[in-house]
């Protein structure tokens, strides 16, 4: 199951944490929180991030 959270600090600046998301579809799943919260000012990849991009790089490369 994907969730996304959203932490506010005390002085108003926003976090947007993704679960449970496979590779780049924490971008899209995120992006209109994004938006809405403002301009990001950083980001931090997960582990799941590469993962999955990992394995579809290996399925590609066998199927050809």
């Amino acid at each position: 199951m994907s969730r996304i959270e959203i932490m506010v600090s005390p002085t108003g600046q926003t976090q947007v944490q993704t679960y449970g998301f496979e590779g780049a579809s924490c971008r899209a799943g995120s992006q209109f929180l994004e938006w809405a919260l403002g301009h990001p000012t950083q980001e931090q990849l997960t582990p799941e991030f590469y993962q999955a991009q990992v394995a579809t790089d290996a399925t590609e490369t066998e199927t050809t």
